[in-house]
């Protein structure tokens, strides 16, 4: 069974920064794709960033690009997301997903395992 455990969120000003970590089962991080995904209030899940298991494709939503960065550590099998320059519209829940698919999917119908999410609450 895939597991995926995020932490991180919080509650920041606009401008600032936050490190969000996802630890998964050592199987899911030898094999999967990973990413996050996130769903503001009202809103659908969206793409936000994605990473292959070599960390040598990534990709960012539009939205996000410049400011926020994808990494993983295949020794710790944990996949992080450094925001930083904050503003309110990221305000949502980050979901760290897992797909064997490479790239991982950019539409959430299509993403096989999914974390509890964690809050990001970014105020002005």
């Amino acid at each position: 069974q895939v597991q995926l455990m995020e932490s991180g969120g919080g509650l920041v000003q606009t401008g600032g920064s936050l490190r969000l970590s996802c630890v998964a089962s050592e199987d899911t991080f030898r094999s999967d794709s990973m990413g996050w995904f996130r769903q503001a209030p009202g809103k659908e899940r969206e793409f936000v960033a994605s990473i292959d298991l070599d960390g040598r494709r990534i990709y960012y939503d539009e939205s996000v690009k410049g400011r926020f960065t994808i990494s993983r550590d295949n020794a710790k099998n944990t996949m992080y997301l450094q925001m930083n320059t904050l503003k309110p519209e990221d305000t949502a829940v980050y979901y760290c997903v897992a797909d064997p698919f490479n790239p991982l999917p950019d539409d959430a119908d299509y993403v096989t395992s999914w974390g509890q999410g964690t809050q990001v609450t970014v105020f002005s």
